[in-house]
């Protein structure tokens, strides 16, 4: 029996999703899947998801820093976020509220 896929914080990766369909950059510094922000805000647990769905690729920045990765939505990345998107406005505000709060 294949293993579910879980998702640690549904609510960030929503967060997460959304900010990148609006074309906002994952910024992440140092080499550990820690110490990264999407939009000035930090994003905990949702990278390596968004990296284990292949969901997310890793782009060039000339205008960027030195040891900084940047990330944004591949085309995968985009039509997943679309259904995710359109799912989760769809979930009643009370299940909403308990995913953020939950997990």
């Amino acid at each position: 029996m294949a293993r579910a896929t879980l998702i640690p914080n549904r609510g960030e990766f929503i967060d997460a999703l959304r900010s990148l369909r609006q074309g906002h950059v994952l910024v992440q510094a140092g080499e550990s899947w820690g110490g990264c922000s999407i939009d000035g805000g930090v994003l905990g647990a949702s990278f390596r998801t968004l990296a284990d769905f292949a969901l997310i690729d890793e782009f060039e920045n000339p205008e960027g820093f030195a040891h900084i990765r940047y990330f944004r939505l591949n085309r995968r990345g985009h039509e997943f976020a679309a259904r995710a998107l359109q799912a989760w406005e769809r979930q009643p505000l009370v299940q909403r509220l308990a995913a953020r709060l939950l997990g």
